[in-house]
């Protein structure tokens, strides 16, 4: 079994707060929890995000991890005009590429109309993973004709910090390969915050002790963390 997990890195909790506690806080956090795991990943960073935290994404690069594009401001690409959805990708893909390689690309909220599929390949994506399983919108849809290899998220981020025993019945249900995310603001306590019960519960130091109860759970059942790159 091949496992992805990945990292949307952003600003906090979009569009209900709008600070950057996840990114100066969280995501140091985040990525020493990985480095003492010995797990890679891809960081689905916002161009934004990488113009505010160069040293976070240039840690991320130097230290293994895939650096894939958020967009560059979190925008809602349902919500966009052809010309300003190709702004968000052509930015962040030159914002980002600054830094390294970039290849793979997840759209703000898993929401991305497939009229824009192209625009990824004409600037030079070989990944997708603008969809999430565990949408029904997705279910029965037909794939469409594109050269990206698309892979969907396969549940949403708060279902890693729900309790062990109704989080690991659903791990065990996944099918091979695994698209795990999560946000550098969950890893800052949101609790008291005015939000949505699924974005505050168990965040900041139990949401990093999930991710490695979650980490070690695949690593007991022999998977192996890959960068989503490699499996494109």
């Amino acid at each position: 079994m091949h496992v992805c997990l990945t990292i949307d890195f952003e600003q906090d909790c979009p569009p209900y707060l709008n600070g950057w506690r996840g990114a100066s806080e969280g995501m140091p956090r985040l990525l020493d929890l990985l480095g003492r795991e010995g797990v890679p990943t891809t960081v689905f960073s916002t161009g934004e995000a990488a113009e505010r935290f160069p040293a976070v994404v240039e840690r991320v690069v130097t230290e293994g991890h895939e650096l894939g594009s958020h967009g560059h401001t979190h925008a809602n690409f349902p919500e966009l005009s052809d010309d300003r959805a190709e702004w968000e990708i052509a930015t962040s893909a030159e914002v980002l590429r600054s830094f390294g390689p970039v290849t793979s690309f997840r759209a703000p909220n898993l929401r991305f109309p497939v009229r824009y599929l192209p625009l990824l390949e004409r600037h030079g994506f070989t990944v997708d993973s603008s969809q999430g399983r565990y949408k029904p919108r997705e279910w029965g849809r037909r794939p469409a004709v594109t050269s990206l290899r698309r892979l969907p998220a396969s549940v949403t981020s708060s279902v890693l910090r729900a309790p062990r025993a109704l989080r690991d019945p659903i791990l065990t249900a996944l099918k091979t390969p695994v698209v795990l995310f999560v946000h550098p603001w969950e890893f800052v306590d949101l609790t008291h915050e005015n939000l949505r019960w699924d974005c505050r519960f168990k965040t900041g130091d139990p949401a990093l002790d999930c991710v490695r109860e979650v980490i070690r759970f695949y690593r007991d059942r022999d998977a192996r963390f890959v960068r989503m790159g490699e499996l494109g």
